[in-house]
């Protein structure tokens, strides 16, 4: 997913329940949200990425991914909770041409750092929560410098050592914005907000 890309594909409809999915971020605080097919999903880096939908039929909105929609989901196919796809179209429609592209929102506030359930100081996975753009990379601060952490397609970065967790970490987003977080600890499963949002494009 890059920016000022425009993409083409298909827009379908799912059953979103509370709005939690492959991302693992939870119950979402609106139904403004959408899966991403397999491809443009890319191991979890589409997570939390805000998508401007606009439909064949002029009408146009804008979800947040939270979700994967594997295959038969083709490459450019978008799987919008029915409510999403209800402003666009009549479910019954079913399947709906549209373009896609990354949007940079507005009206959001500053993003949070979660530590996965069973982290410690000798492992941990780190999730992003709420950031204005796609999360490119995250690193945490060890002995040595800045260590990249690789990325689950469940959306955690996991460092299997331990090494790093609990330390600062860095947020590198897709425009190469990085932004620090320090002074976090170790809470499992503990939602913990931060004072740093990436800047608009």
């Amino acid at each position: 997913m890059r920016p000022n890309t425009s993409y083409k594909g298909v827009a379908t409809a799912y059953e979103a329940g509370v709005g939690d999915g492959a991302c693992l971020f939870g119950a979402s605080p609106d139904m403004m949200i959408a899966a991403m097919n397999t491809t443009d999903y890319e191991t979890s880096r589409a997570c939390g990425a805000y998508v401007l939908v606009r439909a064949s039929n002029g009408k146009s909105i804008t979800v947040r991914i939270t979700n994967e929609c594997p295959l038969p989901c083709a490459p450019g196919q978008i799987d919008l909770s029915q409510q999403a796809f209800a402003k666009l179209a009549d479910l019954k429609v079913g399947r709906l041409p549209i373009t896609w592209s990354l949007v940079s929102p507005g009206s959001i506030g500053t993003m949070s750092i979660r530590y996965k359930t069973g982290s410690s100081a000798y492992w941990c996975g780190i999730q992003v929560i709420g950031h204005r753009n796609p999360v490119a990379r995250l690193e945490v601060r060890t002995g040595s410098g800045w260590r990249s952490l690789p990325r689950t397609s469940f959306n955690y970065f996991i460092s299997a050592d331990g090494s790093g967790c609990g330390k600062a970490i860095r947020v590198t987003d897709i425009y190469g914005e990085q932004l620090t977080v320090s002074g976090l600890a170790v809470l499992p499963n503990v939602v913990q907000a931060t004072q740093v949002q990436f800047a608009r494009h």
